[in-house]
């Protein structure tokens, strides 16, 4: 025993360190770096597992925050105790700050990461359906605000329990308070910007919008910009603020889309065809459930230039520009169906050239005229009967 004893006090290489303080400390990392390997893999899983058979949702969220930050505290736990066994005066102190500062940073990286499931808890406070959608639309924005909060307290409370006096520090910061205030402006107006958006909101995460030449789906509405999918696949990052004084057009927020076109009909439709082509391609609109049935319009409009115009103007119940194409490619096909079906025609622009007088009379008298010659005569017929 007393061999033992003089063993674990030895002191090798002539070092004022006992053998025991050398091996003790790399005992307790050994065990930490174990400790914490089996809760990752045996209880960290044997939690996850238990919360997903569970009906209560928010524990699923709590077991997910809290198993990262435990993982971290069992290696800074046992760092603690290896440096505390060696007993250096000179670290004592130091080591004591170290640890209170890292079991501090431990429990914000906890709060941090609950969050989410803080963020969760307030979606039951909004009853009603709308409010909870808008609560949906603005849950990052909040999780954002309250991560935010949670490290800027965690790092006063820090501070100040180093011995710092943060009054006098922010006393000290208001110098600089002009400087800090004009570099800040732009993200002032972005976080009102967004205090717009929250309580205007014109537009939602999913909805397609077009705003200063950007058209795309909203991805994402941060507290200093909004991230929006354009259709040619590139993310575009807009600045709050500019929302809060530019014109925003919501195509999601379309009821119903609308289809307007004008189709014109040959010079030779009879006025009782026309009657009836107008009469077909009303009721085929009005037989259509796809079509909004609260206002249609198919009417004789106007005597064009070089067709019969038709003003054809209705809606299409879906929004979807997928299928509100689909269903104006039927209907155009159907309407190509009653033109035919009528022996009607599609007009296209021409020009027909009236001659007050017959061509071979002109010819004749300018002939006679001298003022060109039967070889002239012949090509200026030609020319014409060609053209």
């Amino acid at each position: 025993m007393e061999t033992f004893l003089d063993y674990i006090k030895y002191k090798p290489f002539g070092f004022d360190l006992e053998i025991y303080k050398i091996i003790l400390p790399i005992l307790i990392v050994l065990l930490s770096l174990i400790t914490r390997k089996l809760f990752d893999r045996y209880i960290s899983r044997l939690l996850t597992r238990w919360a997903k058979k569970t009906r209560f949702k928010y524990d699923d969220l709590f077991v997910q925050a809290i198993q990262a930050p435990i993982s971290a505290l069992f290696l800074s736990v046992g760092l603690y105790f290896a440096i505390a066994i060696l007993n250096f005066d000179s670290i004592n102190k130091m080591l004591s700050k170290g640890y209170t500062v890292a079991l501090s940073l431990i429990a914000i990286w906890t709060l941090y990461r609950m969050m989410d499931l803080v963020t969760e808890l307030i979606h039951p406070l909004f009853a009603d359906d709308e409010e909870e959608e808008i609560m949906q639309q603005f849950s990052p924005l909040i999780r954002q605000s309250l991560r935010v909060t949670v490290v800027i307290i965690g790092g006063i409370m820090i501070i100040q329990n180093q011995g710092v006096e943060v009054g006098s520090l922010l006393t000290g910061l208001g110098i600089g308070g002009i400087a800090i205030a004009l570099a800040a402006q732009d993200s002032i107006s972005n976080l009102f910007g967004t205090f717009v958006m929250f309580t205007d909101r014109p537009f939602r995460v999913g909805d397609w919008i077009e705003f200063q030449g950007v058209d795309g789906d909203v991805e994402q509405i941060g507290l200093r910009s909004t991230r929006v999918r354009t259709w040619a696949k590139s993310q575009v990052t807009i600045p709050n603020k500019l929302f809060s004084s530019g014109i925003i057009e919501n195509w999601s927020a379309m009821p119903k889309r609308r289809v307007k076109m004008i189709i014109g009909l040959t010079y030779q439709t009879r006025p009782e065809e026309m009657k009836a082509f107008v009469n077909r391609v009303r009721e085929l609109l009005r037989s259509d459930e796809r079509v909004n049935q609260d206002f249609l319009l198919v009417n004789f409009t106007e005597f064009g230039h070089s067709s019969l115009d038709i003003l054809i103007y209705y809606f299409t119940k879906t929004t979807r520009w997928a299928e509100y194409l689909d269903i104006r490619q039927q209907i155009n096909l159907r309407i190509m169906e009653i033109v035919e079906e009528m022996g009607l025609s599609f007009a296209f622009p021409t020009q027909t050239l009236h001659f007050a007088k017959s061509l071979e009379k002109e010819t004749n008298l300018l002939g006679e005229s001298g003022s060109i010659g039967s070889d002239a005569r012949a090509d200026i017929r030609s020319d014409l009967s060609n053209g």
